[in-house]
């Protein structure tokens, strides 16, 4: 097909592709956890909303990421502290909400199977602002709950790009480190 293509236009293409490899563009759907992590296995907190765990779990696989059960995984990822805030950014001259602001916050770690922490305990959040329409009450609650789930599926992605940096010689080196202080503690 690229045979059919004018000569002046295939390079043109290949920088194209160059430049969109180059700055991290990726395909909807692939995933940039590498295989380092893997096989993983999620572990969410009873807290957890199942919409938030089954979107993530489902992210990762459709980015070709091996997930396994806590006994049979090499690296757990851990996720806990689940919160919804939803709070007033904005009052009209009646004293009545204007605007809201939604906030979701998840706390995430990855650990070995062997419990040597790679990811200390982080909070991760995402936020949205919406107006507020008390004239049209049931389309701005549809409203609030598609925002919702668009910021469950940020928090996903989140989480995922956390675990992008993880390569091989990243975690040897937090496993030898954390070898090493277990080792030799300080002495004050």
């Amino acid at each position: 097909m690229l045979n059919s293509v004018p000569a002046l236009i295939k390079p043109g293409l290949l920088v194209l592709l160059a430049a969109l490899a180059g700055c991290g563009f990726q395909l909807r759907g692939s995933s940039p956890v590498p295989a380092a992590v893997q096989p993983l296995a999620v572990e969410c907190s009873r807290s957890m909303p199942g919409e938030f765990c089954q979107s993530l779990r489902e992210q990762l696989e459709l980015g070709g990421v091996e997930l396994k059960g806590t006994r049979e995984a090499d690296y757990i990822l851990r996720l806990s502290g689940y919160r919804q805030d939803r709070r007033a950014s904005a009052i009209t001259a009646q004293a009545a909400a204007a605007e809201y602001i939604l906030r979701h916050t998840v706390t995430m770690e990855l650990v070995t199977a062997q419990q040597i922490p790679l990811l200390a305990p982080t909070d991760l959040n995402t936020s949205e602002t919406y107006r507020y329409d008390e004239t049209n009450v049931l389309a701005k609650q549809r409203e609030e709950e598609e925002l919702r789930r668009q910021l469950g599926d940020r928090l996903a992605q989140q989480v995922i790009f956390r675990l992008a940096p993880m390569t091989e010689q990243r975690i040897q080196a937090l496993i030898d480190e954390h070898s090493n202080t277990e080792k030799d503690p300080e002495t004050p």
